[in-house]
């Protein structure tokens, strides 16, 4: 079986729409497929029954292939949880899910998007980056399981970079510039 090269991949079009309980299933098959220490349902639940949580997936035709779990603050969003199905890895569903999110984002409320990424997930640095996130914080030991620093990247609307003038403070977030 040989591999598609990413540049010949089909961009599918994904609708995105509320995380309901039915989802549940195929939520957690991506989440196992994705990550090497996956949530549990029991953790899914007691984040979504938070009031300030909010779940969202991807779907194309009647199948789930992304999924992400937020929570709203003050001024910001913070993305807690993401994943896209591996079959649909590369093919343009993150991105849309991001593009719905920054859609949420405005200049008078809640100006930025922050998340967190392991050290050494370099797909997913590249995949933030890509989409206008910036490295701002190195995190010691944010993971366990193994044990492991993450990045803080956030992405500012751009009413609020001025406001805000973000500029490198660290190594970790001057590597990211261009």
């Amino acid at each position: 079986m040989s591999t598609v090269p990413t540049s010949t991949k089909v961009q599918v079009r994904v609708h995105i729409r509320w995380m309901i309980r039915r989802d549940m299933p195929e939520v957690l098959a991506i989440e196992h497929s994705s990550f090497d220490t996956p949530w549990c349902e029991e953790e899914f639940l007691r984040v979504l029954r938070q009031r300030n949580c909010i779940g969202m997936v991807a779907e194309h035709g009647e199948r789930v292939v992304g999924f992400m779990i937020y929570e709203l603050h003050k001024n910001k969003l913070h993305v807690l949880d993401f994943a896209t199905h591996p079959e649909f890895r590369l093919q343009g569903v993150g991105r849309q899910m991001i593009a719905k999110l920054v859609g949420k984002l405005s200049s008078h409320r809640r100006t930025r998007i922050i998340l967190n990424v392991r050290e050494t997930n370099l797909m997913g640095q590249l995949f933030y980056k890509t989409q206008g996130f910036r490295a701002t914080d190195v995190v010691r030991d944010y993971y366990t399981e193994p044990a492991e620093d993450g990045y803080l990247m956030q992405y500012v609307i751009e009413d609020a970079l001025n406001e805000e003038a973000l500029s490198p403070v660290n190594r970790i977030a001057r590597q990211y510039e261009i």
